[in-house]
């Protein structure tokens, strides 16, 4: 079956927008000389700057009228005429872009409330095993193949000069920050790694402007003479490159996470409340888990919480970093 012009719907965490370009590259391989277009939520478009395989970059922003940002966005995707919409999204937002789309061809997961409009619908499992990716492919292995293609981003030129000064001589990558409290490794955690590592050797911590104070901390509890706070210094792409030149990357289970798998660079990841077997663990080649493995509390959710409802938070205080 041929499709000449496809929509992404990817509106959820910016981990998830960073596995959905799997689609983006697959896609590109059978169809190379198709549009490709990606919708994701405001804060994830700067991941596909300047991306050579996408025609345009849809941005939802959920934060400021939502809802009528939504309808804007039904009304310029019949517009833009895409004849296979395919949709990584579970909830009914991103079911009624899709469902009322206009496209000849809409696939989803049958856990999406509109999905009885969809060509095809698949279901959503947390099989044990299975990687997210994994699931992505089965929306659109119906008219491609069973090949899963890992996640992977495109850092222009000028975000891998902007990161050239940091990495002339061999260093690490520490990103310590979660959205969720129960997904982040404790400070006195990250101070003990950091006090295991080369002193002699530069660690970049990295983060959103909004982590700046958390790594703040971490140095200043630390006495290792060569940690820089990058937070709010680099984009996510510069980032993204920088990760790419580590020895290791040391991450929560969070973006940098799935920044690593899509650069393929080397990453410890530590998993609390969440377990790697929900399909969110790392890709790279070169990737080691570290989790407690012993809690029969443990996985509490799938997306963690502001704070443990056992109260005692074992998994990341018992954590042998």
């Amino acid at each position: 079956m041929q499709y000449n012009n496809f929509l992404i719907i990817q509106t959820a965490f910016i981990g998830d927008a960073i596995l959905a370009s799997s689609l983006v590259e697959k896609l590109h391989q059978h169809f190379p000389s198709a549009k490709i277009s990606i919708l994701v939520r405001k804060g994830s478009e700067s991941l596909y700057e300047q991306h050579p395989f996408l025609h345009e970059v849809l941005v939802w922003n959920k934060q400021s009228e939502k809802n009528k940002n939504l309808i804007q966005l039904l009304f310029r995707i019949r517009k833009n005429k895409y004849d296979c919409v395919v949709n990584c999204h579970r909830f009914a937002s991103s079911g009624l872009l899709t469902a009322f789309s206009g496209a000849r061809h809409k696939s989803g997961y049958k856990q999406n409330p509109f999905s009885f409009l969809f060509n095809t619908a698949v279901k959503h499992e947390l099989s044990i095993g299975k990687h997210e990716i994994e699931r992505y492919n089965q929306l659109i292995e119906d008219f491609t193949d069973a090949i899963v293609f890992k996640p992977k981003l495109h850092a222009s030129e000028a975000d891998q000069e902007a990161v050239e000064q940091y990495i002339k001589s061999p260093f690490i990558c520490i990103a310590p920050a979660s959205a969720w409290f129960t997904k982040q490794l404790p400070v006195e955690k990250w101070i003990e790694l950091i006090q295991q590592l080369n002193p002699d050797q530069n660690i970049y911590l990295l983060g959103a402007p909004s982590d700046k104070s958390l790594v703040d901390t971490i140095i200043s509890g630390s006495k290792h003479q060569h940690l820089h706070n990058l937070c709010s210094k680099i984009s996510f792409l510069q980032t993204y490159a920088l990760m790419s030149k580590a020895q290791m990357n040391y991450v929560n289970d969070s973006a940098p996470l799935h920044l690593a798998s899509a650069s393929n660079a080397p990453v410890t990841a530590y998993f609390m409340s969440t377990v790697p077997l929900f399909g969110f663990g790392p890709l790279s080649d070169k990737s080691t888990v570290k989790e407690v493995r012993t809690l029969s509390c443990r996985p509490c959710g799938i997306h963690g919480f502001k704070a443990c409802p056992e109260g005692h938070f074992k998994c990341g205080h018992d954590m042998q970093v």
